[in-house]
């Protein structure tokens, strides 16, 4: 029988930590190493090399290697995978910590990874293909300008404000942006805002050629089907959709709708002890982009009259089958009537949102996996 070799590695740009563990059942772990070395995986590849030669390995060891999910992606994971080397990212939500430790270095932190990798306990993080992650970072490069072009118009409306200009009407129409730019003000007030309406209508451009190109990705032959799919529910449009699509990957991954809806950390928190029940927000834990993306589809769900479809939303599902459109429309029905029965029962707004966003999960789950008869989570 092949014995256990776990290697955890604390891994930051500067440096990795390494530690090589024997789990022993009943008795204390067998540390092997516990090294720090350059931030190049060809010194754990070194590191792994050295202790067969030391310990006469060859066959007689299962080697695994594992670090946190953390600044350096997927790249340290495919760089071991070519070069042989097994290896898993943990989730760092799942983790099976020390309680009451205070004491946090490097060494420690590489030992808690091996030890996590020898008794499992953690999940192991998904990793996409090369075009799905090349498609992600594209995504996620467009909400960095769209953060950006948000933050200057956070500005423009700062300066105008501290000179005692006010905008009456709805902002960021083209009659505000023509208001803006007729202002009369003094030669450098006037430099400094125009400075600011040439940045405002550089990142207006770029996030319009971006969007551009993710419609041209979603038309892809890995993308479309499933695109159009989820473009039939209401708030959810081609960037929402192909977010879900290449940061999920495999659906089928998740049992159920909630156990998706967890892992966007939308599903409610609890704290409670003896007879007391305490229940409190979303857990947070998870993708933050998902879900703050279907926080936002949610915000567009809970507007509108219960059973209306517009004009946009009737284009997005053309092209569809008829199965796809009803589960569509259920859901769209669903959702909004219990917004607005959660407003009618007292329940904040933020928190009515939220739990539209869990069930709108569900409901994304059960088109992605064909379950589209599951019952509501």
């Amino acid at each position: 029988m092949k014995r256990i070799l776990r290697i955890g590695m604390d891994v930051h740009s500067t440096n990795y930590t390494l530690c090589a563990m024997e789990p022993i059942i009943g008795e204390d772990d067998r540390i092997f190493a516990n090294i720090q070395v350059t931030p190049d995986y060809k010194n754990i590849l070194m590191f792994i090399e050295n202790l067969k030669m030391k310990l006469g390995l060859d066959n007689e060891y299962d080697i695994q290697c594992g670090y946190e999910a953390g600044c350096l992606g997927y790249s340290l994971y495919n760089q071991l995978t070519a070069a042989g080397v097994k290896c898993v990212i943990l989730a760092p939500t799942t983790m099976l910590t020390p309680q009451g430790q205070r004491v946090k270095t490097d060494a420690r932190d590489a030992l808690m990874i091996a030890q996590c990798l020898s008794y499992g306990g953690y999940h192991a993080v998904y990793i996409p293909t090369e075009e799905d992650d090349s498609v992600k970072e594209y995504l996620r490069m467009r909400d960095d300008h769209k953060t950006a072009l948000k933050k200057i118009k956070q500005q423009i409306n700062a300066l105008c404000l501290r000179h005692g200009y006010h905008y009456e009407g709805t902002k960021w129409t083209i009659k505000h942006a023509a208001w803006l730019r007729k202002l009369e003000l003094s030669p450098l007030y006037r430099e400094t805002l125009d400075e600011y309406m040439a940045s405002y209508d550089e990142q207006t451009a770029k996030i319009e050629r971006f969007d551009k190109r993710i419609g041209e990705l979603a038309s892809g032959e890995s993308y479309e089907e499933k695109a159009k799919k989820l473009g039939c529910f209401l708030g959810i449009k081609t960037h929402t959709a192909l977010s879900l699509l290449v940061e999920t990957g495999d659906f089928s991954r998740f049992a159920k709708g909630n156990t998706y809806a967890a892992f966007l950390g939308l599903a409610p928190g609890e704290s409670s002890s003896g007879d007391k029940v305490n229940r409190t927000g979303v857990t947070k834990a998870g993708n933050r982009h998902l879900r703050q993306l279907l926080i936002e589809a949610a915000r567009g769900i809970c507007k509108g009259a219960v059973g209306h479809k517009s004009k946009e939303l009737r284009a997005r599902q053309s092209g569809n089958t008829a199965e796809v459109i009803a589960y569509a429309d259920k859901a769209n029905t669903r959702l909004r009537s219990r917004y607005y029965k959660l407003i009618r029962h007292g329940k904040k707004k933020n928190a009515a949102v939220a739990a539209i966003a869990r069930e709108l999960a569900c409901f994304v789950w059960g088109m992605m996996t064909d379950n589209t008869g599951m019952k509501m989570a």
